[in-house]
């Protein structure tokens, strides 16, 4: 498939835009991405994201439209809910939410009347903003209360989850994070949901892909409804997907009398649309239905597995150095560097580290005591430059030069011996993923 994304020819009527496309290409291709929430997608995805399918307006779901001239897009929307379905061993999928946030906002929009309890991970302590934040559409229109991790352990303590959630009874429970390295027990979520009589949400945006390949933990014999991002772990285009591993009769009858919102599957496809979005974005549904084949791929379980491999041997190198990792270690794609004891805070090292073209993003740890702008900590993620082909010997070496320059995060000759050995680690290695 030809990839014309980057083709200069194809930009020579708008050259500010071309010329800043150019420099974001480079800047991917010399750096190291350590951002756990992104990834390189194959070339294929990036080519049908690009795709004359932008030009498509399809209000509605395949076969049910308000516009005409959507056959084609019929076909491949329809493609994509059934490779998701056969990826995530779901009876249902929506690949419309634009992204993970609305995503969320749509499940929220079906489950909940506003108003009512929510209990989620603290964002403080590695949740995400939709799981209650004051500032986000979670905490503004929903009863927000959360549950964190313990300070001695870092990790969650679901005996205190569950006497939170007695007190609290909240109308939904979210388990999920954007920021916590360790396998989640969707079984006792589960147990805590029943007991108080609240939906059981399972937002995996993070560990999805390590979920298909059989690496992590798998809520969807746990959970009423799941959320994922599709771009993280799962290596697609940037979206959303609802998942649910079983349909059940719509609860809320009284609310919605229509008879074809019997079942919750019914109830979730209209808070999508047209409760929450509009037109679906087909060129990003088509390049979710590539990524999805991409993951059925048996190698796709291979690269997971590099991932977690990876992201272990750095959160143990950093802990020789005499780094506090937070929760001692992880299970998964990520890790938090709580950078107290070294007298550097996050946004000073994440300034420090871009000079040097290893890119993170500094990050709130538990119990922090400083503000989200400035913060105590860093997180650092391996979905990445696993996609470029970085294997354990060469992340320690990685480490040893985020190292050198949060050591010495005001030389600026020490930064650029970095950025010159971090291009010459990552010359000629490929951008896109061709597993």
């Amino acid at each position: 498939m030809q990839i014309i994304i980057f083709e200069k020819k194809k930009m020579l009527f708008d050259k500010e835009v071309s010329s800043l496309i150019e420099q974001e290409k480079k800047r991917q291709l010399d750096g190291v991405e350590l951002i756990a929430s992104e990834n390189f997608t194959s070339s294929e995805v990036m080519s049908v994201t690009g795709s004359i399918l932008t030009n498509k307006y399809a209000e509605g779901y395949p076969g049910k439209r308000y516009y005409g001239g959507c056959e084609v897009v019929d076909e491949i929307e329809k493609l994509a809910i059934e490779r998701a379905k056969e990826l995530f061993n779901v009876v249902y999928a929506n690949v419309q939410p634009h992204s993970g946030s609305q995503a969320n906002t749509a499940i929220f929009h079906s489950f909940l009347k506003p108003g009512d309890k929510i209990l989620g991970f603290d964002l403080a302590h590695g949740g995400h903003l939709t799981h209650g934040s004051p500032v986000n559409f979670s905490g503004r229109l929903y009863q927000a209360n959360f549950y964190g991790v313990q300070k001695e352990s870092g990790v969650l303590d679901y005996d205190n989850i569950l006497d939170i959630a007695k007190k609290v009874r909240p109308n939904m429970i979210i388990a999920g994070a954007s920021a916590y390295s360790r396998d989640i027990n969707y079984e006792n979520f589960r147990l805590i949901a029943n007991k108080v009589g609240a939906f059981l949400l399972a937002d995996i945006s993070h560990p999805s892909g390590l979920i298909v390949s059989g690496l992590h933990s798998n809520p969807v014999k746990h959970c009423d409804v799941i959320s994922t991002t599709t771009h993280k772990t799962l290596r697609g285009p940037r979206g959303g997907l609802i998942l649910m591993g079983q349909d059940f009769e719509n609860p809320f009858g009284e609310r919605y009398k229509n008879g074809k919102l019997k079942m919750m599957s019914s109830l979730i496809d209209m808070g999508v649309f047209p409760g929450n979005q509009g037109g679906p974005l087909e060129h990003v549904i088509a390049a979710k239905a590539v990524a999805f084949k991409e993951c059925i791929n048996t190698s796709f379980k291979k690269y997971s597995s590099q991932v977690i491999k990876n992201a272990k041997a750095m959160s143990n190198a950093f802990k020789s150095l005499g780094y506090d990792v937070v929760s001692g270690g992880t299970d998964n794609h990520l890790f938090l560097l709580d950078l107290r004891n070294k007298n550097v805070d996050g946004k000073s090292a994440e300034l420090a580290l871009v000079k040097a073209h290893i890119t993170v993003n500094k990050n709130m740890v538990p119990f922090d005591d400083k503000s989200p702008f400035i913060t105590s900590g860093i997180r650092i993620g391996t979905p990445a430059i696993t996609t470029r082909g970085l294997l354990e010997n060469e992340v320690l070496k990685i480490v040893e030069l985020i190292d050198e320059v949060i050591l010495n995060v005001n030389n600026d000759n020490i930064i650029k011996k970095v950025s010159n050995e971090v291009k010459s680690i990552m010359k000629d290695r490929p951008l896109f993923n061709e597993n």
